[in-house]
This record gives C-alpha cells, structure tokens and sequence, in this order.
C-alpha cells in the first residue's frame, strides 16, 4: 500500500508542470476569443494592428476596451485562484476561500464606502486602498482566531459571519446613498462586473495582485510544513508567524485589488482549488500557481460565455460565478460530511 501511495505521489508531482502548462494556454486562450469578442464587426487581423499601432476605430477599440476587459478577467481570475489555495492551505480546510470567508465581501464594503464618501472621485487610488484594507481586516479577524485555537468550522462559521456583517453595511450605505450615480456604482460593485473597464483599472490591479500573489508564492513551503501541524513546522525551522502574515498580506493586496476593479466574484478561489488537487496533489506550494492559472482560466471563459449568452450585457460576471459555485459549495459541504 505504501509502495502504490508512493508512486502515486511521484505520478502527481510529475503532472503538475504539465497541468500547469494547459492551464497557461487555456487562459491565453480564451483571452485572445475575449480580445476577439464584441459587436462591432472589426476583423482579428484589423484588432491586432490596431493594438500595437492605436490608430484609428481599430486602435480605440482594441486598446481601450478589449485589451483591458481580456487582461484584467485573467488578473482577477488569478488573484482569485491563488489567494483560494492558499486560504486553503493556511487553514487546513477546503472550504476556505476569498468570499467564504469574508474577504471579498469586506473588500466590496472597503470600496463601496470609497464611492458613499467620494474619495473615489477625488483620488483614484482610494477605492483600491480601501478595497485592500477591507481585506485585510477580514483576513486579520480569522487569523488571530486560528492563532488562538479556532477550528476548522468555527473558522467557517466566522467568516459567514464577517461576510454577513459586511454585506449588511454595504447594503446600508446603498439604502443611504443620496447620488444615483454613486447607488449604481455600490451596485455593480455588488454584483461584480468586467463592463465598461478601462486600461486604468488594468494599471492599478495588475502591480497590487503580481505583489500579492508574489508573496502567496514565497509562503508555499511553508504552507507545506504547516500541513504538519505548527510544531512540526516550527521543528523544521518554519517561521510560522511570518507565513502566515504573508498569506494574510498576499490575499488582501490581491483580493482587494481585484474587488476593486471588478467587484464581487465568487466561489473561483473555492472552486478552482478543487478540481485542480487531484492532478497537482494536495501540497500548496504545487496548487498555488495552478490554482492562479485554473482562476484566470476560468474566469474569462466565464466572461466570454456570459457575453455570447447576453450580448446586451445585462448578465453581470459575478452573478455567473456565483450561479455555478454555490451548488458545487453545497455539494463540497456534503461530500465532507460524508467522508466525516
């Protein structure tokens, strides 16, 4: 038995480069059909030219609105992935993910007060920094309570709870909100959408998640150690207080970032971990960068699907997402239930 477990184990490790790769040209992809897709009846040879040259009806549309909806599903899908796998190893719980726990919801709250106050009209890196500072606080609650011996439900139950809290907030601000241009700003946010996103947002996401996930990256190993338990890990020489910051950093710079361009997408960070674990085994340090690849893979087919479904954009990205990842959340309940 043994002697199978363990060339199963090197089967899996073998796969992941190769898991990783069909990840890569899936998301690349599907960003070039995005990059393709639009009303307008440009052909693919006229929107390449016009991205490199910027002239012309080409030049605006591929630059201004193709590019930056196509780059930023794949950043946020990312941001999504990687920041789930980790929440996931750092908890020692499956059911850890941006939005389960609370993250993404008070990183919509964060931006959601930028827009209720106007620092957002004021100041255009106010939404992200208060996207990103929702997020950490949500992160931050949940890791004091694993610090002081919390398990792996009672951490569940905690961030339904902060999600709720902050749901309520923000459903608070949006029944106050005295703009109506402010009201359906808290709204998209709410629902999460990639309309009507600019090279702007492209430029503020992009450093604050390849930061953030740069530094899930660095914690892996000691995810792995901490696997063990955190004495073990601290046999080993693992510095848990700092992997477990950095987790909680990483996940706030790029949850926040992304909830700042894009609003409210869930269920990727809890779903994409998932299906990709049998074929990369169930270390983080060989899920995190798969699980960021299966994100942005993910996230802009789910993009590409909703506007072939409804070309008139009235279907949101995050209500897709959330279409599709509640059952599979309900079904994951079950399953350990079952295996309890």
């Amino acid at each position: 038995m043994d002697e199978t477990a363990a060339l199963e184990h090197k089967r899996v490790i073998g796969d992941v480069p190769r898991v990783t790769l069909v990840l890569a040209v899936l998301a690349l992809g599907f960003a070039c059909w995005s990059f393709l897709l639009g009303p307008s009846d440009l052909s693919a040879g006229a929107l390449f030219k016009g991205l490199f040259s910027g002239h012309g009806e080409a030049g605006v549309v591929a630059q201004q609105i193709r590019l930056p909806r196509a780059a930023l599903a794949l950043v946020i899908g990312a941001a999504l992935g990687g920041s789930g796998a980790a929440l996931q190893g750092l908890f020692c719980n499956p059911l850890a993910s941006p939005d389960v726990t609370g993250v993404t919801s008070t990183a919509c709250l964060g931006a959601v007060c930028a827009l209720y106050f106007g620092f957002a009209s004021s100041n255009a890196l106010a939404l992200p920094a208060f996207a990103i500072v929702g997020a950490l606080a949500a992160a931050a609650i949940l890791y004091f309570l694993s610090r002081s011996g919390a398990g792996a439900v009672a951490l569940i139950l905690a961030g339904v709870a902060i999600a709720s809290f902050a749901t309520a907030l923000t459903a608070l601000a949006l029944s106050l909100a005295h703009n109506p241009y402010a009201m359906s700003e808290m709204v998209l946010w709410m629902m999460g959408s990639l309309k009507d996103r600019t090279l702007n947002d492209l430029i503020y996401a992009l450093p604050l998640v390849v930061m953030g996930l740069a530094l899930l990256l660095t914690a892996a190993r000691g995810l792995d150690a901490l696997t063990l338990g955190e004495d073990a890990a601290r046999s080993l020489g693992v510095d848990v207080t700092s992997v477990r910051g950095r987790v909680i950093v990483g996940v706030a710079l790029a949850t926040g970032a992304a909830t700042a361009v894009a609003g409210s997408i869930g269920f990727v960070g809890l779903v994409v971990p998932h299906l990709l674990r049998p074929f990369c085994g169930y270390q983080p340090a060989r899920l995190i960068l798969p699980s960021a690849l299966g994100g942005a893979a993910l996230v802009v087919a789910a993009d590409v699907a909703l506007r072939l479904l409804a070309p008139d954009g009235q279907l949101l990205l995050g209500v897709v997402t959330s279409l599709l990842g509640a059952p599979f959340f309900l079904w994951l309940i079950l399953q350990l239930r079952r295996d309890a």
